[in-house]
């Protein structure tokens, strides 16, 4: 296979060669598969109204969401938005709850089937990946290697093709009915930042036609979002022949010894993203760079020797940590997230930090407790 990323497309790419798969819906609407999507959309969100509501008569509305999948008359609900500042400023978009149900009874189904078909150093949500997963393989990699090509795909969840992620649904699912409920998800996607990039063949009216966007907070969007850098992944992989790569979600690193072949195949990524995926690749965030100078990922930054917090990533700790109290958060919530994270940031060489911020939050705490 050529790694011209003209003579490449996204049907050429071997992880579409395989099986499809029909007959899944029976599966999908199963009473058993509802009950389960219902206890993982739950997790961690039992307490809020909407979930309590729905959980009062959970057999009810399951048996009720079971009617409208099986006769295709389930309409998405409207997206709730609101807008997180760190670690930049995002549009989060938060479905209905009964929706969310469906989202999970989806990818309990599609997820497995795709899930064979992803490379291995691919992390962001996947069973056994994640991020500490792939902060351990950057390092590794950092080691042996003393180049790396780090990029990043330009806004990328705004500029996900709706044509282009229902073709690549297709070849892996042949069941129609799974491709009609996929369909309504991605169309049910609220609007997004606009994205007018014009790519070539485009003629003016090209990126207002074409429906764009995945909201940003979706199960399905993460989903979805691995799904549609799953061909760049084997393209990097079979074409390209790197044998030292790893994506999480749309920031993503190529190492090497030699940096002139990093800089060839910058050149290759960008056309295959351009003309394959209509994406582009970051202006800014996109670099060659050597591992020695340490190199900032997932929170850390990260060197060859040795990992440290990167000072945003603790300036946002303090920031959450600050806000608690006019959150109205309970004492176990807040006790759960200040251990989740300093678990998180031991990962790092961060045993003096950890030790600092504790007793800081211990301090506050205090206070707080002897005002109440």
């Amino acid at each position: 296979m050529s790694s011209d990323p003209r003579s490449v497309s996204v049907a050429d790419l071997k992880f579409s060669k395989m099986k499809r798969y029909g007959n899944l819906y029976p599966q999908l609407c199963s009473f058993e598969n509802l009950w389960l999507a219902a206890k993982k959309a739950e997790k961690g969100k039992r307490s809020r109204p909407e979930v309590a509501r729905f959980n009062l008569r959970l057999e009810s509305e399951l048996f009720e969401l079971q009617q409208q999948l099986r006769q295709q008359s389930y309409q998405p609900g409207i997206y709730r938005q609101f807008v997180v500042r760190e670690p930049k400023l995002r549009l989060i978009s938060a479905a209905p709850y009964r929706d969310r149900v469906v989202h999970h009874a989806l990818c309990n189904v599609v997820e497995p089937i795709f899930e064979a078909t992803f490379v291995h150093d691919s992390y962001a949500c996947r069973p056994g990946k994640g991020t500490h997963a792939a902060i351990e393989r950057f390092s590794y990699f950092s080691r042996r290697y003393r180049y790396l090509l780090k990029a990043d795909i330009e806004k990328y969840f705004p500029s996900i093709d709706h044509q282009i992620i229902k073709s690549l649904f297709r070849r892996k699912i042949k069941d129609p009915q799974v491709l009609w409920l996929m369909d309504s998800v991605v169309d049910s996607s609220n609007q997004q930042e606009f994205v007018g990039t014009y790519f070539e063949g485009d003629d003016l009216l090209t990126p207002l036609e074409r429906r764009l966007g995945l909201p940003i907070g979706n199960l399905t969007s993460q989903f979805m979002a691995n799904l549609y850098l799953n061909p760049m992944d084997h393209f990097i992989k079979q074409d390209l022949k790197a044998r030292a790569y790893l994506r999480y979600c749309d920031d993503f690193a190529v190492f090497s010894d030699d940096k002139g072949w990093l800089k060839q195949i910058q050149e290759q990524l960008a056309a295959f993203l351009a003309q394959q995926l209509r994406l582009k690749l970051h202006p800014v965030k996109t670099r060659i760079r050597q591992v020695k100078e340490g190199i900032g990922f997932l929170g850390f930054g990260i060197f060859p020797t040795h990992r440290r917090v990167l000072r945003p990533s603790v300036l946002r700790f303090r920031r959450r940590c600050a806000g608690f109290d006019k959150r109205q958060l309970s004492a176990e919530f807040r006790h759960n997230s200040v251990q989740s994270w300093l678990a998180h940031i031991a990962w790092a060489d961060s045993y003096g930090l950890r030790q600092r911020l504790a007793q800081q939050i211990a301090e506050v705490a205090e206070v707080v407790e002897r005002a109440n």
